[in-house]
C-alpha cells in the first residue's frame, strides 16, 4: 500500500498526535511570582555560563599575547598559594583559581537575578547586567584585588579583562531562559475514521456429491476371516 485512498488523496492517521514541547517564555508577572530560590538558581546557572565564556575569551587573548591560556586562573590561584602558583600552563593549583572564578561570578549572577526579577524589561535587563559586569571589573580588579590578590591586580590584561566582563554581563542577562518551562504536549484532534467498505461475495454454487459405490459397501461389510487355532492334541508332547 502506498498510503493513498482510492480517490488519490493521502490517508490521514487515525491515532491522536501530540505537538512537540516548546519553551514557554516567562512574563514579568510570572517571574515576580517565582520563588526566590528558583530565580537564584537560574542566576547561578547564567553566571556560571557567563564566567566560562569570559575565561575562554581571556585564555584566547592571553595566547594571542604569547602567554599561557590558563593565566587568569593561575593569577587567581595566588590568593591561596602565593606567587608560586603563577606558572605557565595547567598545574594542580589551576583548579583553585578556576574554582574561585566560578564561585565569585556564579554568586554574583544569583544576586543579580534575585535583585532584578520581574522589575525590568529584557532590554533594560541586558543594559543592567552589562553595567554590572563593567562595575564589578573596576571594583574588583582595580580596588579589592589590590589587597586581596595583588598579583591579579598587577599582571592582568586590562582591556581583554574589561571586554570579558562585558561578555559575562551579556550572558548573565539571559537568566530568565533557565526559568522557562516546556509547554505541555497539546493533543491534536483525531482524524475522522475511514468509512467501512462493503464487499459483496459471489453466490454459493451447489456441488453434487456422487453416491458411494456398492462394491465398496460390500467390501466394507464383508466379515474378516478368522484362522482357527491348531488342535493341541495332535501336537507332539515336547511342544504342548
Amino acid at each position: 500500500m502506498d498510503g493513498t485512498s482510492p480517490e488519490g488523496k493521502p490517508e490521514e492517521n487515525s491515532g491522536p498526535a501530540t505537538a512537540a514541547p516548546e519553551a514557554n517564555p516567562v512574563s514579568s508577572d510570572t517571574l515576580s511570582r517565582k520563588p526566590r530560590w528558583a530565580v537564584a538558581l537560574a542566576g547561578l546557572q547564567a553566571g556560571m555560563v557567563g564566567v566560562l565564556w569570559m575565561l575562554a575569551w581571556l585564555g584566547l587573548s592571553a595566547v594571542w599575547q604569547k602567554d599561557s591560556f590558563w593565566k587568569p586562573e593561575n593569577l587567581f590561584a595566588t590568593a591561596f598559594y602565593g606567587g608560586d602558583a603563577y606558572r605557565a600552563g595547567f598545574v594542580h593549583t589551576t583548579f583553585a583559581g578556576l574554582s574561585l572564578y566560578l564561585l565569585i561570578y556564579s554568586t554574583l549572577g544569583a544576586l543579580f537575578a534575585v535583585a532584578v526579577r520581574g522589575r525590568l524589561r529584557p532590554s533594560f535587563t541586558l543594559l543592567a547586567s552589562v553595567l554590572l559586569g563593567a562595575a564589578w571589573y573596576y571594583l574588583s580588579f582595580r580596588l579589592w584585588w589590590k589587597s586581596v590578590i595583588p598579583l591579579a591586580y598587577l599582571w592582568h590584561a586590562e582591556t581583554p579583562t574589561l571586554i570579558g566582563h562585558l561578555l559575562y554581563g551579556t550572558f548573565l542577562s539571559r537568566f530568565e531562559v533557565y526559568l522557562r518551562e516546556p509547554r505541555r504536549p497539546v493533543a491534536m484532534p483525531p482524524a475522522p475514521a475511514a468509512e467501512p467498505v462493503t464487499v459483496e461475495l459471489p453466490m454459493e454454487i451447489p456441488v453434487a456429491v456422487p453416491a458411494a459405490d456398492d462394491s465398496m459397501d460390500s467390501i466394507a461389510a464383508a466379515p474378516e476371516e478368522v484362522t482357527p487355532a491348531p488342535d493341541q492334541s495332535s501336537l507332539p508332547p515336547d511342544r504342548v
